[in-house]
């Protein structure tokens, strides 16, 4: 079991990952490419849903790319893709939280509508299909979040591992070693 040594008379210091997260950082490339394939995907189920002239709230059969849908899931999913893509132009720390708030949403959202298959409650619609759809995407959009941000093998170069080992840079500044 892993645990953290705290020394006296050392302070925790914040976590400002923006700061430590350079723009042009590759793990930027990463986070973007997620929000922009999944916001693509989302904005065209959505638009091919709201093509079809259904209802609102039909819970009938009617489907988009193979996938159970309604106005008002149609909506939504525009709405998240476009959500995706704001955080596709944004980039950095946003597209990467975003990724993981919205995989996270994702997946609580599938086990929702699991538990809502078959009743009255069931507004938007869904299927099986949905279902396990809701959870591969949440899963995708969790991983495409996380990357280079959550391991027990973070590089040291990695700027996450930096700004949770302050200790090595102090210690860097005043050998004027290298870390590796």
């Amino acid at each position: 079991m892993a645990s953290h040594v705290t020394h006296p008379g050392t302070r925790r210091r914040k976590i400002d990952f923006d700061e430590a997260l350079p723009v042009d950082h590759r793990l930027n490339l990463v986070y973007r490419i997620g929000a922009g394939l999944m916001g693509l995907f989302l904005l065209a189920f959505g638009i091919l849903g709201l093509t079809d002239n259904i209802g609102f709230f039909d819970t009938g059969g009617n489907t988009a790319i193979g996938l159970n849908t309604n106005g008002s899931l149609s909506v939504l999913s525009i709405c998240v893709g476009l959500l995706l893509f704001v955080g596709m132009v944004i980039g950095g720390n946003f597209a990467s939280t975003l990724n993981m708030v919205l995989g996270v949403l994702f997946i609580l959202n599938g086990f929702l509508f699991l538990g809502l298959l078959g009743t009255d409650s069931n507004f938007l619609a869904f299927r099986i299909q949905n279902v396990l759809f809701s959870f591969v995407v949440g899963l995708v959009l969790m991983v495409f979040g996380m990357y280079g941000r959550v391991s027990t093998n973070l590089p040291h170069d990695n700027p996450y591992w930096r700004a949770r080992h302050p200790e090595s840079e102090q210690r860097t500044e005043i050998t004027g070693d290298q870390v590796r």
